[in-house]
């Protein structure tokens, strides 16, 4: 038989390291299930290095946006953007800090979908001079809209038809 004295400190302080344990442990099973993103760039001041992160992708598009738009999201859109976000969060972003701030979107022609017409655009949006969005999306009865990611082979890739 086991007989253990502790102090009131000692039992605090054993509580506190078995909190910030589950602390811990809550927090990397979160990061092991989180989907991996895509790359952030830090800043992106010019159109070159829109195009530049774009065909980072593995994307080919044309040099010059189709259409350049500054817009304001609603502070109360949690629930406009709510299928919106949830396609964000696949791909590591999350417009839910940005709501209520003026953003730009830069739509671009993709030149380089694989099977699908030229038709498809890619629209960026960014806040301060960084990427808080992106999709592909096609207009027209086989339209889409998807995440950024470049589809392999497999066909793989999110899209909502």
């Amino acid at each position: 038989m086991w007989i253990v004295t502790m102090t009131k400190r000692k039992a605090v302080i054993w509580v506190l390291l078995g909190a910030l344990a589950a602390i811990g442990l809550i927090l990397l099973s979160g990061a092991l299930h989180r989907e991996e993103g895509l790359p952030i760039p830090q800043q992106i001041e010019t159109n070159e290095q829109r195009v530049a992160y774009l065909e980072s992708l593995g994307w080919e598009v044309a040099p010059d946006p189709v259409e350049t738009l500054e817009l304001l999201l609603p502070e109360d859109g949690a629930d406009t953007y709510a299928s919106y976000n949830d396609l964000q969060k696949q791909q590591g972003f999350d417009l839910t800090d940005y709501l209520g701030r003026r953003v730009e979107r830069f739509t671009y022609r993709i030149t380089n979908y694989p099977g699908a017409a030229s038709d498809v655009q890619a629209n960026l949006y960014l806040c301060a001079g960084n990427v808080i969005a992106g999709d592909l999306f096609m207009a027209g009865e086989d339209g889409f809209q998807s995440t950024l990611r470049f589809p392999d082979q497999e066909g793989e890739g999110s899209s909502s038809r």
